[in-house]
């Protein structure tokens, strides 16, 4: 615990981010560069840590460190913490990854009965001083000594109300004392001690707070929703606190040097006059547009725009700045990068090689590949009839309908039962943050832009619609108004975040749209990336939306999923039932053409492209009824006697599902063991890749441009790919002598299972290729089934930290990973020129993508829509490994 813990702002600078944190390290830049930044001192994120695990107890190095620094602030400002010519504190944390309203901040600390009357003296505005401990004695309350919210709130409210006033602005110096006088009863009562008046007590006790809100249940949710590590801890900020509330040539607001939600280069923020910097964010009063300043306070105004167009210019990205205007002297109070949506990120990422400000790589480095997923997010369809009823303020982009929630927790548990819901609240605190995510969007009465909602909003890419004053909540009573109409929590709304427009019931949505910037970064993305990117799709309509996203091939095409069309099943059961292998033959005919048709369509949406078919995978027995309803229509059958032919029939059928059903169908009769036990069933689907690429050949198209791969499935031992590659190659060549000529073709293997790693040399022998299941392989190697583990023990696990990640989402490096580098080794060994890809949904996750390209794969196969994901995350890739070199 020893060593230095304090930095005076003058001793940090922005490569100091993690130990003095994303705020404490931008306020010690700005101070350096000489910007006006109220003085004062940062305690470390290694405080934070050494407090936690120290039992949460200050030590007394730690205090002395403090109250040394305190004292040079003092000495700074020409103040006195405590005395007569009062120094006030704000006590802010600051994490090293920018996590907004998810930790904790006391203003105007240092009030007491005393200090009180000495700021009222001093600053010749009793009503202000009153203003600043009723606002302290709140957030103190609140924060430290953990008195809930609404108690403070319902008092302020009753005062509005008695006095018909619409702001705690507008409230009488009598009608504060009389809030602090309830105040103080109501922190004696709900915190079962006196309000601290001793200003060192009240300073070490807002530290303390500060540094425990790294541990709130919304901190922790917010990190594990971003993947933020758990042990960073967060720093605390404590400066002269610089007052937006003296009157109306002062006031406080939150700009961003560009636009959050559409990239726009113009200027974009809110303000309000005689107010502090919590009113603007926390969506208690609604805020004015940054323009309006212009009028109110020039010349403050003119230096705010040249601040954050300097800003910008030397961090060379987006700027979030928080600022206060006290007597018409700018303070700026923060900057940090701009939390935006994925359309500004890719707009402001172009514009700014435009303007000169970055070059292309570091344009890619600015776009989180998981923000392109905001793009993805459906619209409502403008030919749409639609019961418009009220309008806010679009602050985030994207639709979503869903039943009305006032509560988080309400909301949280209902998604998990698979209902749609939308969070709407007056406005959202920290504390929502978990309904925040489990809601399809939000939708707020009070609040700007800037508010919590908009920016928590936008930054989980979740539409939101805030300050919609037309809508009336009334909590208790579970409803809500707009204007004299009443509707019930539950009630089916739709919201646009594009346009702020809030409707009744449920809306049509179409697909997205995509911009110039958008294609413009994805081609600076291929023009760097190694991996070629390829799609998993089961249809003509879903390969061509593959090619538009930038697809080079189908990395998975599914050949079950075709068998389970409706007028398809009854052919299939047909097969199935089938006592002989003749009688399947004929049933495998009348399905041969529709498979024909089916790898007709995509191969010819795919010319150029390879094109990767899975053989039959699942066992046959899903394509069968279900067993329990099969034994209770049996049942109803016999006992209503009417049909004995349909009982015979059904009887047979279900005779054949007890037969064909297994303990554990996941490691069971399935993949090449199908193919192996009917070989009839492989071959019928041999024919139908080969038949459709010859009809497609006389329709015109060049043979090199058709490229199929048969993928065989399942494999584990050499002998089963032999003799499934013989199956292949002799129906291959059967077709290419009834036609009379040839077509390049690849037989290869899915490698999902772990002894197919570990003979991976052996394999290569057979093959031309391996593709990496990475799900079925995930599944095997740990021992997990995806569908029970997901549902039950796996949300424990990461909670508990037993795992770090879901081994579904990203790829388990220290298992799955080491064998797909024993595999790719191995396989290499045997064949140098086997082609390497992975189709499972690591495919089209950012952190795998980056494994994916270390390892030395030659490409990644993903669902159409994770597409772009893949291809950005490919190239920054190969740009992290750059700098990494």
């Amino acid at each position: 615990m020893s060593g230095q813990h304090v930095y005076t702002f003058e001793e940090g600078d922005r490569s100091m981010k993690s130990l003095l944190g994303g705020k404490g390290a931008n306020l010690a830049e700005m101070a350096g560069i000489g910007l006006p930044v109220p003085p004062g001192f940062t305690i470390t994120t290694e405080a934070c840590n050494l407090y936690l695990q120290s039992g949460e107890n200050l030590w007394p190095e730690l205090k002395e460190e403090i109250l040394k620094n305190l004292k040079m602030l003092e000495k700074k400002t020409g103040r006195s913490f405590g005395g007569e010519s009062p120094l006030l504190l704000s006590v802010r944390s600051g994490a090293v990854f920018s996590m907004p309203g998810m930790m904790d901040t006391i203003l105007n600390l240092g009030l007491n009965p005393e200090t009180v009357e000495h700021l009222a003296g001093e600053s010749g505005d009793r009503h202000f001083a009153l203003d600043c401990y009723r606002r302290f004695l709140q957030m103190f309350g609140d924060v430290v000594l953990q008195v809930g919210h609404h108690h403070f709130e319902n008092v302020l409210t009753e005062a509005r109300q008695k006095k018909e006033v619409d702001t705690d602005a507008e409230l009488a110096e009598q009608d504060l004392e009389k809030i602090i006088d309830d105040f103080m009863d109501i922190i004696k009562k709900e915190a079962g001690r006196e309000f601290p008046l001793d200003v060192e007590e009240q300073l070490f006790l807002a530290i303390e707070a500060v540094f425990m809100s790294w541990n709130t249940p919304r901190a922790v949710v917010y990190r594990q929703a971003n993947k933020i590590p758990d042990d960073l801890g967060t720093a605390v900020n404590i400066q002269a606190m610089v007052f937006g509330n003296l009157g109306h040539d002062s006031g406080t607001g939150v700009a961003f040097t560009r636009n959050p939600s559409t990239g726009e280069p113009l200027i974009y923020g809110e303000y309000l006059l005689n107010a502090q910097g919590e009113d603007v964010v926390a969506g208690i009063r609604n805020p004015q547009p940054l323009e309006g300043l212009k009028d109110d306070l020039p010349d403050a105004y003119r230096q705010f725009i040249d601040t954050c167009r300097m800003l910008e210019k030397h961090y060379g990205d987006m700027q979030d700045i928080e600022f206060t205007i006290e007597k018409g002297k700018l303070y700026m109070l923060q900057t940090r990068t701009g939390k935006r949506t994925a359309p500004a990120a890719i707009r402001i990422a172009v514009d700014m090689v435009e303007e000169g400000l970055l070059n292309k790589e570091q344009a890619l480095q600015r776009v989180e590949p998981a923000q392109l997923e905001q793009l993805l997010h459906w619209q409502i369809d403008p030919e749409a009839k639609m019961n418009y009823i009220a309008r806010g303020l679009p602050a985030s982009p994207g639709a979503a309908s869903g039943k009305v929630v006032f509560d988080a927790d309400q909301a949280h548990e209902m998604a998990q039962e698979g209902e749609k819901v939308l969070l709407v609240r007056p406005e959202t605190t920290p504390d929502d943050i978990h309904g925040i995510i489990a809601a399809r969007g939000v939708l707020t009465s009070r609040g700007g832009m800037t508010s919590h909602a908009a920016v928590v909003a936008r930054g989980m890419g979740k539409p939101c619609v805030s300050g919609c004053e037309d809508l009336k909540i009334d909590l208790a009573k579970g409803v809500f108004y707009v204007g004299d109409q009443q509707y019930e929590e539950g009630e089916l709304l739709s919201i646009d975040g594009t346009t702020g427009q809030v409707f009744l019931g449920e809306a049509p949505l179409i697909e997205p749209q995509f911009t110039e910037q958008f294609y413009e970064l994805l081609g600076w993305a291929d023009d760097i990336r190694r991996l070629k990117v390829r799609a998993n799709a089961d249809n003509p309509e879903d390969s061509r939306r593959a090619v538009e996203l930038g697809a080079q091939g189908i990395g998975l095409c599914r050949t079950e999923h075709m068998f389970m069309a409706p007028e398809r099943i009854p052919v299939v059961q047909k097969m199935i039932l089938s006592s002989d292998p003749e009688k399947r033959k004929e049933a495998l005919a009348e399905l041969l053409p529709m498979q024909q048709e089916d790898f007709k369509g995509i191969l010819k949406e795919m010319a150029g492209f390879p094109v990767t078919i899975r053989l039959l995978d699942p066992p046959l027995h899903e394509f069968l009824p279900d067993r329990e309803e099969l034994l209770l229509e049996v049942d109803r059958l016999s006992r209503e006697g009417k049909d004995p032919e349909k009982l015979r029939e059904k009887e047979e059928l279900l005779q054949t599902v007890r037969a064909l059903s297994e303990f554990n169908p996941m490691l069971g009769h399935r993949g090449c063991r199908l193919g192996l036990v009917y070989p009839e069933i492989y071959q019928m689907q041999v024919r139908a890749i080969f038949y459709a690429a010859f009809e497609l050949l006389d329709d015109g198209f060049e043979p090199g441009n058709l490229q199929p791969e048969v993928m065989i499935p399942l494999v584990g031992h050499f002998e089963e790919m032999e003799r499934m590659k013989q199956l292949v190659e002799e129906a291959v060549e059967e077709i290419f002598e009834e036609k009379g000529t040839q077509i390049p073709y690849l037989v290869g293997t899915m490698i999902e299972l772990p002894r197919a790693c570990l003979v991976a040399d052996q394999l290569a022998e057979a093959v031309s290729f391996f593709s990496f299941g990475t799900n079925d392989l995930t599944q095997t190697t740990l021992g997990y089934s995806r569908d029970d583990s997901e549902g039950k023990f796996l949300p424990f696990y990461l909670q508990q930290k037993i795992l770090k990640t879901n081994p579904f989402a990203e790829i388990d490096v220290e298992g799955v990973g080491r064998l797909v580098e024993m595999a790719i080794e191995k396989g290499r060994q045997a064949r140098p020129d086997l082609k390497l890809g992975i189709c499972g949904e690591h495919g089209g996750d950012p952190a795998s993508i980056h494994f994916f390209h270390a390892a030395g794969l030659d490409y990644v196969s993903c669902s159409p829509f994770r597409i772009p994901i893949a291809r950005l995350s490919a190239a920054r890739a190969v740009i992290s490994e750059k700098d990494h070199k």
